[in-house]
């Protein structure tokens, strides 16, 4: 399938199949996906956390709404922000550069500088605004490759971060949750598989300027 093919297969899965597991392969290349997801200024501001924990998927369902999709999963990405946006960890960002690209610190030094003195400025609050965004991207994304790899998704905003942040620990990894997405294979039963997709016409979405 191409692409548009592969976007088209995909959907919102309500319903996954329990006894269907993603392969160990096809794992690492979701994990991959994610690390290579773009984010704003490179800092990767964003960590995945892989939930593969029946009893544990099953204890999450009351703080995700009762959406039974978090215990069905073969598993549960739980998309996180790092809360601690210093100068060290920007730091430890462009030294990454320097030695995989062995780029001058003559050269990395202004944008360095003014990434510094930028986050020092803003709110904790603006921060976190900021690094949810990339989050999102990462879903956006992560959304994309499970379809390409024939593994279905289900992306979700509905859930009790907090209860996440307590039950996986999170606060102590300097990291809160944002966003939930269990991946397996759809049950044989998920009548929305069937659905049409409900999307306007792309003259209707998309606005083109030619010269």
């Amino acid at each position: 399938m191409n692409i548009i093919d592969h976007l088209s297969w995909r959907y919102a899965t309500k319903n996954f199949n329990e006894s269907q597991l993603i392969n160990p392969e096809s794992l690492q290349i979701l994990c991959d996906a994610f690390n290579l997801t773009a984010t704003s200024y490179g800092l990767q501001p964003i960590k995945l956390v892989v939930i593969q924990d029946k009893k544990l998927q099953a204890s999450l369902v009351t703080h995700s709404m009762n959406q039974q999709q978090v215990a069905q999963a073969s598993h549960v990405f739980v998309f996180c922000i790092e809360t601690n946006i210093d100068k060290a960890f920007i730091l430890n960002y462009f030294n990454r550069v320097k030695q995989l690209r062995n780029t001058p610190d003559a050269i990395l030094q202004p944008f360095r500088d003014f990434l510094i003195e930028d986050f020092s400025n803003k709110q904790q609050e603006a921060i976190e605004d900021w690094a949810t965004k990339q989050a999102y991207l990462a879903m956006g994304n992560m959304l994309t490759v499970c379809a390409t790899q024939g593994v279905d998704a289900c992306p979700m905003e509905g859930f009790n971060p907090n209860k996440y942040d307590e039950i996986l620990d999170l606060k102590t990894k300097g990291l809160k949750s944002v966003l939930i997405m269990p991946i397996g294979y759809r049950a044989e039963d998920d009548i929305f598989a069937g659905f049409k997709k409900v999307r306007k016409k792309v003259s209707e979405s998309v606005i083109i300027h030619k010269q």
